[in-house]
């Protein structure tokens, strides 16, 4: 089941998670998702460090799919 993105105002955020579901939706590894998805952040943000890509994604992931919060804003970047 997706879940709404409409209250996803960061661009990267959105692809972040756009990305996990549909990796997620055709069988794909978590450890295979989650490495796809630190590369796309980093893609956007090519001046953060591997660690804070993969801290802020791994709270992207958590608070959109696994707590089911969808709403609110999430800690990161400030681009929109």
């Amino acid at each position: 089941m997706a879940i709404q993105l409409d209250h996803i105002h960061r661009r990267c955020e959105k692809s972040v998670i756009t990305a996990y579901q549909e990796l997620k939706a055709v069988g794909v590894g978590e450890m295979q998702i989650f490495q796809s998805c630190v590369l796309l952040y980093q893609i956007y943000h090519p001046e953060s460090s591997v660690n804070e890509a993969r801290l802020l994604v791994s709270e992207w992931i958590d608070y959109h799919i696994y707590d089911k919060k969808q709403n609110g804003k999430t800690t990161g970047c400030d681009c929109n």
